[in-house]
């Protein structure tokens, strides 16, 4: 029991300092995405990925403006030009090659077109560069698990309370996205993230990244991300995963290279002191 306790308040004096590390780091970067109350439309890219959405979602819509203008105007044609009162006596043809091709080909053509940029913007998403660093999500009720494998870090993020966030380095405009720990990554680096559930379905998305992902318990899935500007960014699990599925925020800050491997060293320091300290407990 006593070497229990040990352990117990070992553990809770390293995620002390983890999060005080956290909260005084916090000011780091600016926050560059999160959602603005009140405002409509897409958070600002930062990623080929986002700016490649962001461009196809605005393409089609001038496509779909386009079609619904035109159908409009056809069918206001048709009842001006060929009502009862104007046309009396209705025509006896049935068929029309010409036009029957003409509305079969045109949605045929307008598809390609949608296809084209459609196919090279899900290509960009499913094919992962050669990564500069590797990083594993793994979803929970309700916080998220972070593994850099490479560098032998792994953490908890678990969502803030209000009387939390100054503590921090938060605003009271950043309750509900705000964590105790927050993935870091530098910038301009080819992040690999692999992405899993540990009971049920959630979803691992960045908004400004343009990055959603499912997370299955039992598979492994990948998506990608690299970030052209430094700064803090929120997304939040994007499945309903339970009755705390809104309070499962994500946070990524994209720091500097040199920021980030200061950022490492700190971490694999601490990982070492708290292994060595569980080693001369028992």
């Amino acid at each position: 029991m006593r070497m229990a306790n040990l352990r117990a308040l070992t553990m809770a004096g390293v995620m002390s300092l983890s999060g005080s590390l956290a909260g005084s780091g916090a000011m780091a970067g600016e926050v560059a995405g999160r959602p603005v109350d009140g405002e409509m439309g897409f958070q600002r890219a930062v990623t080929e990925v986002a700016r490649d959405i962001q461009w196809l979602d605005d393409f089609l819509l001038i496509v779909m403006a386009a079609v619904a203008i035109f159908v409009t105007l056809l069918m206001l044609y048709v009842i001006v030009r060929y009502n009862k009162r104007v046309n009396p006596k209705p025509a006896t043809f049935t068929h029309n090659a010409r036009l029957e091709i003409a509305w079969t080909a045109i949605p045929v053509v307008i598809l390609v077109i949608i296809a084209i940029p459609s196919l090279r913007l899900l290509f960009l998403q499913l094919e992962v560069p050669e990564p500069d660093l590797t990083i594993k999500a793994t979803g929970s009720q309700w916080y998220w698990t972070y593994e850099y494998p490479d560098e032998g870090i792994e953490f908890d993020a678990v969502m803030l309370q209000k009387d939390e966030l100054t503590e921090y380095g938060y605003t009271a405009d950043d309750w509900l996205f705000a964590t105790d720990t927050r993935v870091v990554v530098p910038v301009n680096a080819v992040v690999h993230m692999l992405v899993t559930g540990s009971d049920v379905i959630h979803a691992w998305a960045i908004p400004s990244f343009g990055s959603k992902i499912d997370a299955v318990p039992g598979r492994l899935n990948e998506t990608w991300f690299r970030a052209e500007e430094t700064g803090i960014f929120f997304g939040q699990c994007s499945e309903l995963c339970g009755m705390n599925h809104s309070y499962m925020p994500i946070v990524v800050e994209v720091v500097s290279q040199p920021d980030y491997d200061a950022w490492v060293q700190t971490q694999q320091a601490m990982n070492g002191a708290a292994t060595t300290e569980l080693a001369a407990a028992e």
